[in-house]
């Protein structure tokens, strides 16, 4: 089983995973990006909602506007727990991903404190197909966005596992999120940038995914680098 290296460019996320062997400059200029959303429709992903069937988009969560994929919660009456996520509908083995994403408007009432500005990017993910009805979260890796209150420091870019575990830097994670190295918090609804580097793991392929975690949230670039 390959080693990869898991490198994190956010604007404010660009998410890269990639193989551990260096790549020139040269090489990595001859790959091309390919957007995996189409600024349309969901056309290729498949909505995953806790107490939903697969592809049962409850609530209208996912939806396309404007150019924009958004994760809403308007036609909740209570989030009552019902975390989703989005799933492309391919797996990937090496690869690059990025991601442009901001946190809009408020939390959605009925959901746990800690989902304020909070979602993630889940990668290496179990197929769709196979969670469970009422099952939460997938078996994968996270990465995971944060948003700042307006004063308070939440940087953002932990490390999460789900049904995994993970090194960094030789060491293996001892909690279910691992603090990032660089630490910077973004207020409001910016679209920021930062570069987080987050360490090593042995998964091999999987698929990728967008939390509905209970904070809208907006994607207006998702795009992946084949090796």
């Amino acid at each position: 089983m390959k080693r990869l290296c898991l490198l994190l460019l956010v604007i404010p996320l660009l998410m890269q995973c990639c193989i551990s062997k260096k790549v020139s400059a040269g090489q990595n200029d001859a790959k091309k990006w390919v957007s995996l959303f189409n600024g349309k429709n969901l056309d290729n992903w498949q909505p995953k909602i806790a107490g939903y069937k697969l592809g049962e988009n409850f609530g209208n969560t996912f939806r396309v506007q404007n150019g924009i994929l958004s994760t809403r919660y308007d036609q909740y009456d209570s989030f009552n727990n019902k975390f989703g996520a989005l799933y492309y509908d391919k797996k990937f083995t090496n690869y690059r991903l990025k991601v442009e994403y901001r946190f809009v408007g408020n939390l959605t009432p009925g959901a746990p404190s800690w989902g304020f500005r909070d979602g993630g990017i889940q990668y290496h993910c179990q197929p769709p197909a196979t969670v469970g009805l009422d099952q939460s979260f997938p078996v994968c890796l996270e990465y995971n966005l944060h948003g700042g209150n307006g004063k308070d420091e939440r940087p953002t870019g932990e490390i999460c596992v789900s049904g995994m575990s993970v090194e960094i830097n030789g060491i293996k994670n001892t909690s279910n999120c691992t603090t990032p190295a660089v630490k910077r918090t973004f207020h409001g609804d910016q679209w920021a940038k930062n570069f987080i580097d987050q360490g090593n793991n042995a998964v091999k392929n999987g698929y990728i995914s967008l939390q509905s975690n209970s904070h809208p949230m907006d994607f207006r670039k998702i795009e992946i680098m084949e090796y």
